[in-house]
Parts: C-alpha cells; sequence; structure tokens
C-alpha cells in the first residue's frame, strides 16, 4: 500500500478499456490513486472514430473519449505518458523506454493492439501508412484526395470501416484481399462475396486471392504494388490493413500467461496475483466452449473493463463468457456476425440467400440452440439474434421452423424466450 495506506492503481492503455477502467475505479475506491498511462502525445481518443475524421465529420477533438479538458484531472486521475518496456510483478513496478519506473499496488494491462505490417518488400517507403493512430489519420488525409489513387492491403472489419471513409472522400479505390472473400473472419463465403459485390457497384475495385508480392517507387506515380496474380497497381498512397495483434511484448519474462494475448479468467485476473487485464490486449474464456478468445470490440473492452475494476478494488464479480459480436457497415450495407457464426463441424445450419435484394442470413446451431449467425442487409430484430445465442435458448421445435423458413426467427425469439407456453 502506498500514500497512507491508500491503494495504488496503475492502468496500462488509455484507449476505452484503460479510461472505463479509472472511471469505474474512482467509483469503487474514492481514495486510491489511479495512475492512467497512455503512449501517444494526444488525450485518451477512439481509434473507432478515425474513420469518420477522415471522412470529415468530426475534428480530432471529436475522437477524444472524453469532451471536458480537466475530466481526468477532476476525479484525482493521474495522467501519464510513455512506452512501457518491462514489468517486474515481484516488485510490483513497470519500467518505460527512458528508464523512468512506476510502482504498483493494483495493474491492469489494456494496452489494446498495434496494426501487423506483414514482411513485403518495400513496406517501410513513404506513402505506405497504417491506420490507427491521429498520427497515421493526418497522413492519410494529405494524400488521400479527391482522385488519388489509393490501394488498400486487407478487406477485414477495420479495412471495410476505413474503406468507406476513403470512398467518402472521393479516391480511386482498389482493395487487394489475400482470403477467398471479404471479411473472412466475420462473413461465410456467400456472404463475403455478396459484399464484394455491392462494394464493386459502388466503384470500388477489389481483388480476392491476392497478395502484395512487393512494393516499389513507382515512375509515373509515388508507389507500385505488385501482386501475386502478376498485376501491378500504380498508386499515390498503400493503407495496410492486415489485421492487428496484441501488446504483449514488455510482459516477456514476467510470469504473465499469454496466449494470443494476456490469459485472464471470467474476473479479469491474469496468471500473476494483482494484475489484470481487459479490452483488445485480453483473452478470456469463450461463452460456448470456454477456450480463450480475444475479442476486439469495444463493447467487450467496456465490460471487461468494469469487471477489472470492480475485482481490483476487492469487489468481487465476473463474466459470463465472451460472445464474437460484430457489426460492420459497409457504404450502406449492413452485416452482423454473432457467436460462433462458423457453425459446428456437423455443419448444422441452414442459409437464406437473396442476392438481388443484397439480403442474407445463416444461422449455425447445436443440437436445437442457436450458436452462430451471420446477416447482412437485415437491421430491425437482429439483435434478437444475438439474444438467443448468448441466452443459449433452447429452441424445440422451432429449430425445425427455422432450418425451412430461417427468417421466421423474431418469432422464434417471442415464442421460445418470451412465453415458452406456446412449444406445447
Amino acid at each position: 500500500m502506498t500514500e497512507g495506506n491508500h491503494m495504488k492503481y496503475l492502468i496500462l492503455g488509455n484507449g476505452p478499456a484503460g479510461v472505463i477502467a479509472a472511471e469505474n475505479l474512482r467509483k469503487a475506491d474514492p481514495e486510491g490513486q489511479i495512475v492512467l498511462v497512455g503512449k501517444e502525445p494526444e488525450p485518451p481518443y477512439s481509434r473507432m472514430a478515425i474513420p469518420y475524421l477522415l471522412e470529415g465529420n468530426i475534428d480530432e477533438s471529436g475522437t477524444y473519449l472524453r469532451k471536458a479538458t480537466n475530466h481526468f484531472e477532476s476525479l484525482g486521475i493521474t495522467q501519464r505518458s510513455g512506452r512501457v518496456v518491462s514489468l517486474d510483478a515481484d516488485a510490483h513496478k513497470i519500467t518505460f523506454e527512458n528508464g523512468a519506473q512506476e510502482f504498483y499496488d493494483r495493474l491492469l494491462i489494456a494496452t489494446g493492439s498495434h496494426p501487423v505490417l506483414p514482411p513485403i518488400p518495400g513496406i517501410d517507403l513513404p506513402g505506405v501508412h497504417t491506420c490507427w493512430t491521429l498520427e497515421d489519420a493526418r497522413a492519410i488525409a494529405k494524400l488521400a484526395q479527391q482522385g488519388s489513387r489509393v490501394v488498400q492491403l486487407g478487406a477485414g472489419f477495420i479495412g471495410c470501416i476505413i474503406m468507406q471513409a476513403l470512398a467518402e472522400r472521393g479516391v480511386s479505390l482498389t482493395v487487394v484481399e489475400m482470403g477467398d472473400r471479404m471479411v473472412p473472419r466475420m462473413m461465410t463465403p456467400t456472404a463475403g462475396n455478396m459484399i464484394r459485390e455491392w462494394v464493386e457497384l459502388k466503384g470500388i475495385s477489389v481483388r480476392t486471392q491476392a497478395g502484395v508480392q512487393h512494393i516499389s517507387a513507382g515512375t509515373d506515380s509515388p508507389l507500385v504494388v505488385n501482386l501475386s496474380t502478376g498485376e501491378s497497381l500504380p498508386c499515390d498512397l498503400l493503407i495496410v490493413a492486415a489485421g492487428v495483434a496484441p501488446n504483449i511484448d514488455f510482459l516477456k519474462g514476467s510470469g504473465v500467461e499469454i496466449g494470443k494475448g494476456v490469459r485472464v479468467d471470467a474476473r479479469m485476473c491474469t496468471s500473476v496475483p494483482d494484475i489484470y487485464a481487459a479490452g483488445d490486449v485480453a483473452e478470456a474464456p469463450d461463452l460456448f466452449n470456454g477456450t480463450p478468445q480475444v475479442s476486439a470490440i469495444q463493447p467487450n473492452a467496456a465490460d471487461q473493463a468494469r469487471v477489472a475494476a470492480l475485482n481490483m478494488a476487492g469487489q468481487k464479480t465476473s463474466l459470463p463468457g465472451v460472445l464474437a459480436i460484430n457489426v460492420l457497415d459497409t457504404l450502406g450495407l449492413i452485416s452482423s456476425s454473432f457467436g460462433q457464426w462458423w457453425g459446428m463441424e456437423d455443419k448444422d445450419g441452414v442459409e437464406h440467400v437473396d442476392k438481388n435484394g443484397f439480403r442474407y442470413l445463416s444461422l449455425q446451431f447445436q443440437g436445437d440452440v442457436l450458436i452462430g449467425a451471420t446477416s447482412i442487409g437485415l437491421t430491425q430484430h437482429v439483435g434478437v439474434l444475438r439474444g438467443l445465442i448468448q441466452n443459449r435458448t433452447r429452441l424445440g421445435r422451432w429449430k425445425d421452423i427455422l432450418k425451412v423458413t430461417p427468417m421466421r426467427f423474431p418469432e422464434a425469439y417471442v415464442a421460445c424466450s418470451q412465453q415458452p407456453v406456446l412449444l406445447h
């Protein structure tokens, strides 16, 4: 304990998880010392707001997580800037890149993730950018002018959000994706290709099953992007959106158990006493089978941050498990996937496909329980799918009805969740 027996809480990372944890800690412990560490010069901000910044809908201050300039000060939360390079769990201290140190009684790792740069020759050339920080956004805004030729590597979730912003800026855009479809980690093959058709109708070129082999400086263009298909794409800007990975390098040798991210239990505790993790960096038990899963979405970060904060302050609470949720707006086409959308090995599922209407639904079952769903073009009642999956609702005879007419899922929800008597 430090400072007159008050607990000292140290939070690494000032994104949504870190900020929500700090605020909840203050509520749970009015006296404790709270230090919130970020490694970027700007106030805490939302990465998810960067596309809106590029579209011109907001200015930089519009990305800030809390609008009042004295917000953290008024809560008695100390902000620190610096990059953490090591953790000594026995001594309860962290060390920064400049050699400075900070001690703690309880530590929260909310360091988030970073963009992955594939090992492509020429990826360090000027004009190649990731789209992750405000600094990145400033660089992209300079190069992505009306009529600029832009190539984007990656058509995953983040890639599709960036694509929307680029389309708004009036650039000439080509998207290159290694997978056989767009958004391969959240959409079935039929659904991913439906999104591709929609995007192409909006004037964006898409190359699937194509990788970037090397990038070179062009003679008639700043860059030339050479694809595995043999095609060469001249461009003014290359944006790399090839996925993200948790920020865990500083934990080497710390004793904290690592998988893809920092392993935590339902209380957000790591394998080391007094150390917790939340948000994109955390790998928590899956709702269905308990296997560790990184769920890099903001609602999950907020839930984990609240639970971590309460446990850090000595109030025992837990999360029921991580449910994968993705909702995406691609140039006005809404798509979503929930739970184990790819289904089980026995593929007990059903698809409804309306290609002309850009409407799609896939339901995946285990026994008479819905475990996963994918949808396109369905905006009403789509939350019902999440409810059925999260509550592990027994569908009974409604499963047989849904296998024939999957679009009747709202009726199934009412029948099975609200009035079970209708089943008999």
